[in-house]
């Protein structure tokens, strides 16, 4: 293995040994290796630590990898190629990398968490062009910013298999297979400063696509079908999670996204109140406002049914679609989310705060919490706590996590955020000025 400390251009390195490779029945490969939370060890630590960030790990991902060559590319990136012999060798190396960063490590005399994003490009193709892995990975690297797990793509594997039909022909055997992953995003309480719940976010691991987001394949299951097979299936790994959480002393309640094709399924409502009732985990469900529209009547009362036996429910994406306060006032909601359009652009539009604000002043008229999803920046967290929004979630808190990553973040954070990692929103609004 080359010294990890070698910053030398190594594209033509890269180019020359993918025919060479690919002939010896091996593969090339590249792992691009992003830090999320850069923004927040530079604050916790200092700049000067923190423009050091990628040297730094540069070492430890290679004595874990041990690639052919490693690169800093940038503060807080790093660039690893790889000549593999097969897959089980790179999910191995992934699998050391989440695990060794599950918990805070010790970087510079500092112990800190740090959160990564990693795509990986794969091929065996002898005619792969280098420009083309480099591109896979870096492109692999931004949907696992997104997605909260590793994304592997495989250069050079024919697409057209996975055209829309096949793939949603795929779905039923996807989940048969168990090919899907469920991930939490954590909702923090705003003024206490400690994680309150959880959002179940569900992935599907297609063996040809890799990672595809639920954009992707929920339309495909509402259409085909299978979007209740799809929801039980999450419903069961969310309540097995939750023991699992509660055991370790974090019992959180676990909210799952519940499509409106469903709230008029009577087989589904049947099944889904069962496993709710026996599981002995705090569920609840995530709907649309504009879900109910389809059949007001028995999607009321099917809601209605879920909340006499105890099941919390949130109204997702508030103001996305059309709002209407006549079916608000009739839906048995303890929580209403704004959508992250909103919140996403508090800080650069006249009308957003003014929106927000009315917003959570209704809902707590009408005695829900209020959500912000999508909180991106420290000034956004810090406007909504003052304009009195309850509960706060988004990348600025917390990517979604894989369960074994929850734990490590619950770990952290059990007693709440220190004054460092996550200051008064008065003091943040002070520096947001002072820096504007």
């Amino acid at each position: 293995m080359n010294d990890p400390s070698d910053q030398a251009c190594h594209r033509p390195a890269v180019a020359a040994a993918l025919p060479a490779a690919a002939g010896a029945g091996t593969g090339m490969g590249m792992i691009v290796v992003q830090v999320t939370n850069a923004a927040v060890l530079r604050r916790r630590c200092g700049r000067a630590w923190a423009e050091r960030l990628g040297d730094r790990l540069a070492p430890m991902l290679a004595a874990m990898v041990r690639p052919e060559r490693v690169v800093v590319a940038g503060q807080d990136r790093v660039e690893l190629d790889l000549v593999h012999g097969g897959e089980v060798g790179v999910d191995e190396a992934l699998r050391a990398i989440t695990t060794a960063f599950a918990r805070p490590v010790t970087i510079g005399g500092a112990a800190v968490a740090v959160e990564l994003a990693i795509g990986v490009a794969l091929t065996t193709a002898s005619g792969t062009n280098e420009t083309c892995l480099i591109e896979e990975a870096e492109e692999a690297c931004a949907q696992a910013r997104h997605s909260g797990a590793p994304i592997i793509r495989r250069v050079g594997v024919p697409r057209a298999a996975s055209a829309p039909d096949d793939l949603s022909a795929d779905l039923g055997r996807g989940i048969d297979n168990d090919e899907l992953l469920l991930l939490y995003q954590p909702k923090v309480h705003l003024r206490r400063r400690t994680v309150a719940s959880l959002e179940a976010l569900v992935r599907w691991r297609h063996p040809v696509r890799g990672m595809i987001l639920p954009a992707d394949f929920i339309p495909l299951a509402e259409e085909s079908g299978e979007i209740a097979a799809l929801t039980l299936w999450v419903l069961r790994r969310a309540t097995a999670d939750g023991r699992m959480l509660a055991a370790m002393g974090y019992g959180l309640p676990i909210y799952v996204n519940v499509s409106g094709v469903l709230l008029t399924d009577e087989a589904f409502i049947r099944e889904a109140s069962a496993l709710v009732t026996e599981a002995n985990v705090s569920i609840g469900f995530e709907i649309t406002e504009t879900s109910v529209i389809r059949d007001p009547a028995a999607a009321i009362g099917n809601l209605n049914r879920f909340a006499a036996i105890g099941i919390p429910i949130a109204i997702d994406d508030y103001g996305a679609g059309l709002s209407s306060l006549a079916y608000l006032k009739q839906l048995p909601a303890c929580e209403l989310k704004i959508d992250k359009l909103f919140v996403t652009q508090l800080t650069s539009s006249h009308r957003d705060p003014l929106i927000v604000r009315s917003t959570i002043d209704l809902a707590h008229a009408l005695e829900m919490e209020v959500v912000a999803e999508g909180i991106e920046s420290a000034t956004a967290l810090a406007l909504l706590t003052v304009m009195g929004c309850d509960l706060g979630q988004g990348y600025f808190i917390s990517h979604p996590l894989d369960l074994g990553r929850l734990a490590a973040f619950l770990g952290r954070h059990r007693d709440g955020w220190t004054q460092d990692e996550l200051p008064s929103p008065l003091a943040r609004l002070r520096a947001a000025t002072r820096q504007g």
